[in-house]
């Protein structure tokens, strides 16, 4: 295979200094081996077992060509110690070859694009088990508190090939959805993504088939296995009825028809802010799983033990946030930033955290009130770490620092203190979720797109706060009704205008200013804004 000897050759260059190995830019670029080819769909079978603590099942990737190409090397996703085999393909395969977590299968013959062609790949073996899922993913084998087996996966960052073969790359998603079909014993139920279109039962084991008409990322693919139960609403919404589906372990089914009621509510509150649920055609779910949460598209995983706050915490510590079922409203809140709307690369995960942890504060002002969302969103502020930047290193699978959340919250409450202009805030993020409408995008479209439609250059605040750890100091001093400020910092040319005063508006720089106050009282600052103060006087 003298193409993909000679790419591994070139990836070995890859400097020490970076800490990044040739597998990293595998797992995390649009390699030659993946950029010649788009998925269409997945059609899955899964089989947990328990006692072996293995899995095992088939996955049929449907794909087009997308560029004319000769003798391509296909790039499949498994990581070790997961195995597999070819068991199906319409393609002239010349053989299949194992290099760590990756599978590529060379094949001969001229490609066009336009064409649609398909692998089917067995696989099988005992995958990564998760040692504190979801922040360390795999596979989680546990029981309920009645013996019973229950199963889940949980595996953002880990990746779905920790057991699925898989094109595991944010930027490709099944264009036309997939079915997975979970297989389980008799007195087990399995739960996946989207809707259940079928159940059978063969050889004393349960099969259920769930379908996903909708494009889906990878990492949301769970299936989950349990003593399940269900119960059902609906939801008068913006696009019409949608169907609310709640999983739960049957002991607790009382607890779940009483914690989620928060549903509507927090539905209500996201697609007056956000636009429509994203995922009318798949429904929307909860499924009780055995870790704290995830956002799983469309079947959204719960395990915050059927209580308010983050495991009775209030994460922003003011009492707000003990209001309400942070996983519901969190996880939930990623079904249009993460799920409608996906970051191509892992380290742009910001538009997943950053607008999702702002989810919070939105709901708040629409469940309790504006006083009491500000209240949070500067709360939460005492979780930042300013340890690294937001964005993380391109094409290794390398997302940035935790701040994502709680100050990628703060930025964007801040850049909604300068457009000054609720209504037209409420438009900007409900046109990112029609115009990015089920698409993977690049911090850049975003960056491009807030400016633009709110009529402001925030380049440089986007620049400050996702990729420094810098947080900009006001310096000032005031004698009488005299206000003398400066920025400090900053980055270069740093266009970040505040209001002092309630309504006086001033535009610090690196350079001293001065202005004249309507009053000798002292300098009211607005505490919305995510910047430091500092009297020199």
């Amino acid at each position: 295979m003298k193409k993909f000897a000679l790419f591994l050759i070139l990836l070995s260059g890859i400097s020490p200094a970076q800490n990044f190995t040739k597998q990293d830019s595998l797992k995390g670029s649009d390699t030659q081996f993946r950029n010649f080819w788009d998925v269409k769909k997945y059609e899955i079978t899964v089989e947990p077992n328990f006692e072996e603590k293995s899995v095992s099942g088939t996955n049929k990737i449907t794909f087009e060509i997308t560029k004319d190409v000769t003798d391509p090397v296909f790039q499949i996703d498994l990581q070790q110690p997961m195995n597999y085999k070819i068991i199906n393909s319409n393609e002239k395969l010349c053989t299949s070859k194992r290099d760590g977590d990756f599978i590529f299968i060379e094949t001969k013959r001229n490609y066009k694009k336009g064409e649609t062609h398909s692998f089917t790949i067995q696989f099988f073996g005992n995958p990564t088990i998760a040692k504190n899922a979801p922040w360390d993913g795999g596979w989680v084998f546990t029981k309920d508190k009645n013996n019973n087996p229950w199963i889940s996966v949980a595996q953002e960052g880990i990746g779905a090939s920790v057991w699925l073969p898989t094109k595991d790359i944010w930027s490709d998603e099944p264009d036309n959805g997939m079915i997975m079909k979970i297989i389980t014993p008799k007195d087990l139920v399995g739960v996946g993504n989207g809707r259940l279109i079928s159940q059978t039962t063969e050889n004393n084991k349960n099969i259920f088939t769930w379908e996903v008409k909708n494009p889906i990322n990878t990492y949301s693919i769970i299936p989950n296995v349990g003593k399940y139960v269900n119960f059902k609403e609906t939801y008068n919404g913006e696009k019409g009825k949608l169907d609310l589906d709640y999983w739960v372990l049957d002991y607790n089914l009382e607890k779940a028809k009483k914690q989620f009621a928060q549903v509507k509510p927090m539905m209500k509150a996201f697609e007056h802010w956000f636009g429509p649920y994203p995922f009318y055609e798949d429904s929307y779910k909860l499924v009780e799983s055995p870790y704290l949460g995830m956002e799983h598209q469309s079947s959204v995983a719960y395990g915050n033990h059927f209580e308010n706050g983050y495991l009775g915490r209030d994460l922003s510590g003011t009492g707000v946030g003990l209001n309400w079922d942070f996983i519901i409203i969190h996880e939930s809140g990623h079904e249009w930033f993460a799920n409608n709307i996906t970051a191509k690369d892992q380290a742009d995960m910001w538009i997943h955290e950053s607008f999702t942890n702002y989810s919070e504060t939105l709901f708040v002002e629409d469940y309790m009130d504006k006083k009491s969302a500000e209240k949070y969103v500067i709360g939460i502020r005492k979780n930042i770490r300013n340890d690294s930047p937001i964005i993380g290193k391109y094409g290794v699978r390398n997302e940035g620092s935790s701040d994502m959340y709680y100050k990628g919250a703060n930025m964007i409450h801040t850049i909604r203190q300068v457009i000054n202009n609720d209504e037209k805030f409420r438009q900007i993020l409900r046109g990112l979720n029609k115009d990015f409408y089920h698409q993977t995008v690049t911090t850049k479209q975003v960056e491009d797109y807030i400016s633009k439609k709110s009529g402001i250059d925030f380049s440089s605040v986007f620049n400050q706060y996702l990729r420094t750890t810098k947080i900009p100091t006001l310096e000032y001093s005031q004698i009488g009704n005299i206000f003398k400020f400066r920025y400090t910092n900053i980055v270069m040319n740093l266009k970040l205008p505040i209001r002092i005063n309630g309504t006086q508006k001033i535009s610090p720089t690196e350079k001293w200013q001065t202005v004249k106050l309507n009053s000798s009282k002292p300098v009211q600052f607005d505490e919305n804004y995510y910047i430091n103060y500092k009297n020199q006087t």
